[in-house]
């Protein structure tokens, strides 16, 4: 099997850097498995965060919005995949050498300031969320702008696609209705040239949303924001709001958006939570760390696998066993941020998105 460059690497970088008449099939092959662990990359700390919000003391405000925006990051993953196959490539999803490790970078040297971690729901993990979602040119500036985007790169896996309409070809498309989660959200099959700009178009507005708007054009429910003002209402703790005299101009003067009351999950550290040594975990920490790598392996060898069938039906098959893996990692990660580190910091465990291969 071909070697891939790693998250770590400065591969977007260098993509971005060949010229346009260089972007052929290779260049879309290399630039798509990139652009889906760009996907995957985002789903552990937005999931952190929305698993550490205590419900029964309300926060579901909150919750619900980062819950939207990781079913939405779902579909972006499995639109990156279709986007690979139509060209007759192949993801890479189930390789320690792939998958990202936190803390860290976002893969490919995209925004190379920004180190990703995981951890609880904090001011600082929330303002981490809105950078990765940055726009070029955001409606409204909060964040100071960073290398390169995740929208840029997009913009020019889009200009390749319409350079090289033929190779388009609709192969291995997974296909799955999710129109409950959004406009966008369902995983179509790519056969041409206008399903190909529909689909990245949803990836790159729902995260960043428009020029002249904050809104998702593709939302769940009527005047969703883009993922990056969605964050930054949570970060203000206030609605986003057009400015009564100037409709172009938007500010967070809404009602407030309460801050819900979390499980104090603490920063995992590089390599994950020690298993040695005086900050050793007791055996039940260690069994539900070692369950939840374990499960998320497991999704992500599954949902590799299900872009890897001629046959539509055993792709459905193998994308539902993905799914279920998804869902059972709450309980595991939920179980980890009620249990107390030993250094005493007052700060929980909680999961380390690790991959161990069977």
């Amino acid at each position: 099997m071909t070697t891939l460059p790693g998250y770590r690497s400065n591969r977007i970088i260098e993509l971005m850097a060949e010229p346009a008449q260089f972007r052929g099939v290779d260049w879309l092959k290399d630039s798509l498995q990139q652009a889906l662990l760009l996907e995957l990359a985002t789903l552990p700390p937005y999931l952190c965060g929305m698993w550490s919000i205590d419900t029964t003391s309300g926060g579901t405000q909150v919750r619900d919005t980062i819950r939207v925006i990781v079913f939405d990051e779902m579909s972006h993953l499995g639109l990156a995949c279709n986007l690979l196959t139509t060209i007759g490539g192949t993801p890479r999803l189930a390789d320690e050498t792939l998958v990202p490790a936190y803390p860290g970078p976002l893969p490919g040297g995209v925004r190379p300031e920004l180190t990703v971690f995981l951890s609880g729901l904090t001011k600082d993990s929330v303002r981490m969320y809105a950078c990765i979602e940055e726009p070029d040119d955001p409606v409204t500036e909060a964040i100071p702008a960073g290398f390169t985007s995740i929208g840029a790169f997009y913009t020019a896996i889009l200009d390749a696609f319409r350079a090289n309409p033929q190779l388009i070809t609709g192969r291995r498309q997974v296909e799955r209705d999710m129109a409950h989660h959004g406009s966008g959200n369902s995983l179509a099959a790519l056969n041409t040239l206008g399903d190909v700009e529909s689909a990245i178009a949803v990836i790159k507005e729902q995260g960043e949303g428009t020029s002249a708007s904050p809104q998702n054009p593709h939302p769940a429910v009527q005047g969703e924001l883009a993922h990056y003002y969605a964050f930054l209402e949570i970060l203000h703790g206030k609605k986003l709001e057009r400015h009564p005299d100037h409709p172009d101009k938007w500010d967070f003067t809404g009602v407030a958006v309460p801050w819900p009351t979390t499980l104090p999950m603490g920063v995992v550290p590089k390599q994950g939570w020690p298993r040695t040594g005086p900050d050793a975990p007791d055996p039940e920490v260690k069994a539900l760390l070692d369950k939840f790598n374990r499960v998320y392996s497991d999704m992500l060898g599954f949902l590799e696998q299900a872009w890897q069938q001629d046959d539509p039906n055993q792709a459905t098959d193998l994308l539902e066993d993905a799914v279920r893996k998804m869902r059972a990692l709450r309980s595991p990660a939920r179980d980890l941020m009620k249990r107390a580190l030993p250094d005493g910091s007052g700060k929980n465990y909680g999961p380390e998105f690790r991959y161990v291969a069977s």
